[in-house]
């Protein structure tokens, strides 16, 4: 199939050997794009943030303030620069907030955390050095660090099977079909299975619904700053952002071709994340798994035109922003793990990816697993989460452990 290079720096099939297509097809793209990546994730979104500290209409902004931040920058570098350029919010740095809990200077203190962590994004992308840096990182302990800080949310599902089984367990064996039939819809088809549940629930046990708080609110917050919730929070949710989220993103987007422009990205995302911060977002970036979606040929056969599947995805998260609230009362009202469950089913193709990276290279398979273990255990110490010193303390195994096969 002939191919001609283009800027700045696509391939596109020549017109002659591309297949015709009509707009329709990226317009689906983008639209699927929008709902796999808000249903399969929006779950562990609502669990960080109410973990350090969020109430329920503070979660629910900042739900609508991730959506639209990243749905605002999907449209403006998808059209700008003509590529299939995804956002989504840092699902790892959820999760990295849902194993933190309370933290020293409470909310106000946690927003605080969240724009200094936009601030750094967007010095990532204007100083070469600091992307050096986070780079540096071992693999390895970056992975382990994730991995740990997923367990617990992926042990809910088993757990809610005891408090809450009536709904839980169809949930569970929904997900376990989808997962066979069609791996794509399975987290999807769980949250459908878990609303229609809650709702049965909910109407047998005659609960009410607060349908004042289910309209889209936004709920601001005053940053402050404390040292603790700089080093527990900013510096693990930066790092795992960088890591899991940024850094694999532009690598997805190289395997179709697409140079993805950094110091724009960066820039875009850090002010997003700043902006989205004081209505309790904690973070976007560029996407990893759900960049396939808009990018791949499948989006359409010409890569010159998926840019719309992207553009599109950004209007359907504009969309998809003012159900926030209305999620988030529901869960409310929903049987107790409903929201672990789907959140923790969501999770486990994560978790074990990053169990495979942390172990993968048998050298600093300690370092790995001491990572792993304090992560895990959510032990805090001087007001500080238990991701920093996992992070510290296996750097510092893997280079005694370095030093001595020296």
């Amino acid at each position: 199939m002939a191919k001609v290079l283009t800027a700045p720096g696509i391939p596109v099939e020549s017109p002659e050997s591309a297949p015709p297509a009509g707009i329709g097809q990226p317009l689906g793209a983008g639209i699927v794009t929008a709902l796999v990546g808000f249903v399969s994730a929006f779950a562990v979104v609502l669990s960080g943030l109410t973990a350090v500290g969020a109430t329920p209409a503070q979660a629910a902004s900042g739900l609508l303030a991730l959506c639209v931040t990243q749905a605002i920058g999907m449209i403006v570098l998808s059209y700008r620069y003509r590529m299939p350029i995804t956002l989504a919010w840092s699902t790892p740095g959820a999760a990295l907030l849902a194993g933190t809990g309370a933290v020293a200077g409470g909310w106000p203190a946690v927003v605080g955390a969240f724009v200094v962590t936009g601030v750094l994004i967007v010095i990532t992308g204007l100083w070469q050095r600091l992307g050096n840096l986070v780079a540096a990182i071992p693999t390895e302990i970056a992975q382990a660090m994730l991995a740990g800080v997923l367990l617990p949310l992926c042990l809910a599902p088993v757990k809610a099977v005891q408090t809450s089984p009536a709904v839980v367990i169809p949930v569970i064996l929904v997900w376990l079909v989808l997962q066979r039939f069609a791996k794509r819809w399975a987290v999807i088809a769980a949250f459908v299975t878990a609303a229609i549940g809650a709702g049965i629930s909910i109407a047998v046990q005659h609960r009410r619904l607060d349908v004042a708080a289910m309209v889209p609110a936004v709920d601001l917050t005053v940053p402050h700053w404390n040292w603790q919730a700089m080093i527990g929070v900013a510096v693990p949710l930066y790092i795992v952002t960088m890591a899991s989220q940024n850094i694999p993103g532009t690598a997805v987007m190289s395997s179709f071709g697409y140079q993805v422009p950094w110091r724009a990205a960066m820039t875009v995302t850090g002010i997003g994340t700043i902006l989205g911060a004081p209505a309790g977002g904690h973070a976007i970036n560029l996407a990893a798994i759900s960049a396939a979606l808009s990018a791949a040929p499948a989006a359409h056969p010409d890569p010159k035109r998926r840019w719309i599947a992207s553009f599109t995805s950004g209007c359907g998260y504009l969309v998809l922003a003012l159900g926030s609230a209305a999620l988030v009362t529901l869960i409310a009202t929903a049987p107790r793990g409903t929201l672990e469950t789907v959140a923790g089913l969501a999770l486990l193709a994560t978790l074990a990816a990053a169990l495979a990276g942390a172990l993968r290279a048998e050298e600093h398979r300690e370092a790995s697993v001491v990572t792993f273990l304090i992560a895990a255990a959510g032990v805090g110490f001087l007001g500080i989460g238990a991701g920093f010193w996992a992070l510290l303390a296996g750097l510092a195994v893997r280079q005694v452990l370095t030093h001595r096969t020296n």
